[in-house]
């Protein structure tokens, strides 16, 4: 029977089954994962794990705390946040890293918590890196890493999956940001929303770990849950140049032995002697498969505030768009190959950092600043005027120094610009790779490190043939309200965010009350939200409703709020396992969104519809 390599690691991860049991997709299924990764939020998730009634941690090999968020934020309280955190990993024996080791994904493939064939899941939405490994890494919530914690399982549908199909050979100068903002802006309708997306091809096999984990990171913001490359060489290489580079977390700065990551050279023979199992099956089947050339692949922008929006860079230096605010940080792009492409930039054209702008730099990790600083790639950032911040999330999730101010225009090698993310709501964030970056800081305006020629991308979509499904039906436990009446607020938008609905500013304060937290939703999206809503009112949204961030508040903020239910053309499946977690009933209800867009004249991002026939 021929299998996925998702189905395959699912299956291999699953609690409770046969040896050699067979997972599909649509299956739901209890998963022990091998970590689950918690960063700042572990502050949320203590105070939920004791709410369960736990006490003692189910396998304290499992959690890894790894503190990244907010490490700009030196305050008594936040401190305090952090030194809670630290003694409950010491009290449990859990691995535990400290601000400034680096931003949590980075440490976890870093450190050796990720490994080929392993399932890892993280509070975090950006745990789709892990796939950089040929591992399945994926996102679960608070709630769910409590239970972990508690039980070293938790519940898992298997999802769809989709074969990308990357062929040939990047052009020079192109890299592996520039591949997942093409994917995202070519094949932006939804085509892997809540799939798994597994890489293949010639084309594949010819992009190094760098820019594998730049495109794995970002398939989160293509609307799918994971995505995963193949174990080959590639894979093998970097395994081997991490053997006897890993940290010990209860010292931290010594190495040595680890009882709970890393691994050794015989270990990374044994995954490469079991490699067929650690590889989909030829005659796999998949839900979709794309097509990629690589070779047709040019740089271009995201944005602005858009990510699935892509503009060329040749149209972008045609309009001469003026920044004053650029970055080079985040999880996705401030490994050491992004710091050296952009120091090859200031090299190559000298100068300086361009009057007005700002130029922000925070490596991926201690090490990645170690390595670059030995290359001399470092100080060629900061004498081009760069500003250095400690190795963190800093301004990618609006924390800490440098944020985007209300009117400004930024270009960032963050994978996400949505409004209100970065800074004030009312400013322009456009995203790309980090040699674009470095060429508009020195330019004043958004600017191609080099010349490219537009080109149209070779791409190709193969759906599998849809089968019918016949009406089912649906018994209503008892005491569940069989109907919900209320007004409409019409959210009209696609691929709503969670920073839209809960805003990033509020994420890591855990002394909000629910009034508060209620107080604040969709401020991002619609300040006039909170002005039109009425309690009992049922919010409609688009496509994707709550993609992005895992942030749990997107979903319980609504559910203090008193909304009874969230109806949207479709859901991120992230989104739809805080609110069943939480208690919070979504539907999805296509049919309903395109009546709505076809109906309603006027449409404000908010608007009431309170009865049939209401055409205003």
């Amino acid at each position: 029977m021929a299998l996925t390599l998702v189905e395959k690691i699912a299956a291999r991860h699953a609690d409770g089954l046969a040896p050699r049991a067979v997972m599909r997709a649509g299956d739901f299924v209890s998963i022990r994962p091998r970590h689950v990764m918690t960063h700042d939020n572990t502050g949320a998730v203590i105070p939920k794990f004791k709410q369960i009634g736990a006490t003692a941690i189910a396998d304290p090999s499992q959690p890894v705390f790894a503190i990244d968020h907010d490490i700009q934020n030196v305050t008594p309280k936040n401190l305090e946040k952090y030194a809670k955190i630290e003694a409950f990993a010491r009290e449990h024996g859990i691995d535990f890293y400290p601000p400034g080791t680096g931003i949590s994904h980075q440490v976890m493939v870093e450190q050796g918590y990720v490994v080929p064939g392993a399932l890892v899941v993280a509070s975090d939405s950006h745990s789709n890196l892990y796939g950089a490994a040929a591992a399945l890494g994926t996102p679960v919530v608070r709630t769910d890493a409590a239970s972990i914690w508690a039980t070293g399982v938790t519940w898992w549908q298997v999802p769809k999956v989709a074969k990308v199909l990357l062929k040939g050979n990047l052009s020079p100068g192109v890299t592996g940001k520039d591949v997942i903002i093409a994917l995202c802006g070519l094949f932006n309708r939804d085509e892997v929303l809540n799939h798994a997306v597994e890489f293949m091809g010639d084309g594949a096999a010819n992009l190094p770990m760098a820019a594998r984990m730049t495109i794995a990171n970002m398939t989160t913001e293509w609307g799918a849950l994971a995505g995963v490359f193949p174990f080959d060489q590639v894979t093998v290489n970097y395994l081997r140049s991490r053997v006897g580079e890993f940290t010990n977390p209860k010292r931290p700065g010594t190495r040595g032995p680890q009882s709970r990551s890393g691994y050794t050279n015989a270990d990374i023979d044994g995954w490469w002697d079991d490699r067929s199992e650690l590889s989909a099956d030829p005659d796999a089947s998949y839900a979709i498969e794309l097509d990629l050339d690589l070779a047709t692949v040019v740089p271009h922008v995201s944005g602005p505030n858009e990510v699935k929006t892509m503009v060329s860079l040749t149209e972008m230096e045609r309009k001469h768009v003026p920044i004053q605010k650029a970055y080079l940080l985040s999880c996705v792009n401030a490994r050491f190959e992004d710091l050296h492409d952009a120091a090859e930039v200031v090299r190559d054209r000298g100068g300086h950092v361009a009057k007005g702008v700002e130029f922000y730099l925070a490596a991926a990790s201690a090490e990645v600043q170690a390595k670059a600083e030995s290359t001399g790639d470092w100080q060629t950032l900061l004498d081009a005027g760069a500003i250095p911040l400690p190795s963190g999330c800093g301004a990618c999730i609006g924390l800490g120094r440098g944020l985007v101010e209300k009117g400004e225009i930024a270009i960032s090698a963050t994978n996400r610009n949505f409004k209100g993310r970065m800074g004030d709501r009312d400013a322009q964030v456009y995203l790309g790779s980090p040699a674009v970056v470095a060429a508009s800081a020195l330019a004043g305006f958004i600017s191609a490190p080099k010349a490219f020629a537009d080109r149209a991308a070779g791409t190709a979509i193969r759906r599998a043939p849809s089968k019918p499904q016949s009406a089912g039906s649906v018994e209503i436990i008892a005491g569940f309200p069989s109907s919900v009446r209320g007004r409409i607020l019409f959210v009209d938008k696609d691929n709503l965010n969670t920073d839209g609905i809960y805003g990033s500013k509020h994420t890591y304060r855990d002394d909000m009350t629910p009034e508060e937290m209620a107080a604040v939703t969709f401020e991002n999206y619609d300040p006039k939200f909170n002005t039109l809503y009425r309690r009992g009112d049922i919010v409609v949204g688009g496509l994707n409703f709550g993609s992005g961030s895992s942030r749990e508040q997107a979903a319980t903020a609504l559910k203090f709020k008193r909304i009874p239910c969230v109806i949207a053309a479709s859901f991120s499946e992230t989104y739809k396992r805080n609110a069943f977690n939480n208690g919070f009933v979504v539907f999805e209800c296509p049919e309903l969104v395109t009546h709505l867009r076809t109906t309603l004249t006027n449409r404000a991002p908010t608007t009431v519809y309170d009865r049939v026939g209401d055409h205003n």
